[in-house]
């Protein structure tokens, strides 16, 4: 069983940055590819960010490349987000995943993530 717990969310102006953590419970975390993904009231989850558990691949949506970074911590069973030159678009519920079961070629799809966070919001004022 492995649980997700999301923090670092909240209010922020256009143009700032804010840093969204996951705090991971499992004997295996190390192994876990990590992904972020993000909903927007009467939107789809979409993809935001993904990360292999060497760290030493990452992935991103188009829309967050250049101004957002994935991270881990395998020692401390952490998974950051680093959000910078935030938008009012990238306001949403920001959710936590992890895909345990197998090695996934498409991080980008929910569906291969089998544990989810409760979510944090990221509210971006223009």
């Amino acid at each position: 069983q492995v649980q997700l717990v999301e923090s670092g969310g909240g209010l922020v102006q256009a143009g700032g940055s804010l840093r969204l953590s996951c705090a991971a419970s499992g004997r295996t975390f190390s192994s876990y590819a990590m992904g972020w993904f993000r909903q927007a009231p009467g939107k789809r989850r979409e993809f935001v960010a993904a990360i292999r558990w060497t760290g030493g691949s990452t992935y991103y949506a188009d829309s967050v490349k250049g101004r957002f970074t994935i991270s881990r911590d395998n020692a401390k069973n952490m998974v950051y987000l680093q959000m910078n030159s935030l938008k009012p678009e990238d306001t949403a519920v920001y959710y936590c995943a992890a895909n345990t079961r197998y090695y996934s070629h498409y991080l980008f799809l929910a569906y291969e993530y089998d544990y989810w966070g409760q979510g944090t919001q990221v509210t971006v004022s223009s």
